[in-house]
């Protein structure tokens, strides 16, 4: 946000203060878990190691950040912006990030199982290798997103557009809202598991 002056961990007593703007730090084994803020902002930081676990940020935006073997465990992230941002290696069990805007982001060997992204548009947003077993992109925008060597077992796709997103070597076995898939591109060996799960949606009895 304009005008706003840079703040230091020094300045902060490692505390995120509402309306903050934390410009070009490197956070390494922070503990900022459980703290409450209202429209932060981080420009080109670095989180190594750092905890933000449980922590409830109203509007927060990440621009040019990187986040490597964290914990974001169950943060809960209202109406979040992100841009260009990698996640690696980094804990986002039961994250809720509801109703954000993610533009060139990637999750690489992340575990995001049972996190919510409701109402969340992403474009060219990849997941690489992470696991999203459990997770909810109910009314989701997915239509530039790609998933490579996830496991998507158990997600939920309810009324998600996905066209135009990609699916390669994933685990879609269980997935809710199958129907919303219209249009994604699939890799032929991951179709077969979705089978069973189509011919549910469609109300298709199978027998052997």
């Amino acid at each position: 946000m304009p005008g706003r002056p840079a703040l230091t961990l020094t300045d902060t007593t490692d505390d995120l203060e509402h309306e903050a703007l934390f410009r070009r730090l490197r956070f390494a084994g922070r503990d900022l878990s459980g703290q409450e803020a209202d429209v932060v902002e981080f420009d080109q930081c670095r989180f190594e190691r750092t905890s933000l676990a449980a922590a409830v940020l109203d509007q927060p935006r990440f621009t040019d950040c990187v986040a490597e073997q964290g914990d974001w465990a169950n943060t809960r992230f209202n109406k979040p912006t992100l841009l260009r941002v990698r996640f690696a290696d980094v804990r986002l069990t039961g994250a809720q990030w509801a109703a954000g805007t993610l533009r060139e982001v990637t999750f690489a060997d992340c575990r995001a199982n049972l996190a919510a992204f409701r109402f969340t548009s992403f474009a060219h947003v990849s997941f690489v290798d992470c696991n999203l077993s459990g997770a909810d992109f109910t009314n989701a925008d997915l239509r530039r997103a790609e998933f490579t060597g996830c496991d998507l077992t158990g997600a939920q796709l309810s009324n998600a557009n996905c066209a135009g997103a990609h699916f390669t070597r994933c685990d879609v076995a269980g997935l809710g809202g199958v129907t919303s898939l219209a249009g994604a591109t699939i890799a032929a060996a991951d179709l077969a598991a979705l089978s069973h799960t189509f011919a549910q949606a469609l109300g298709i009895t199978v027998v052997s």
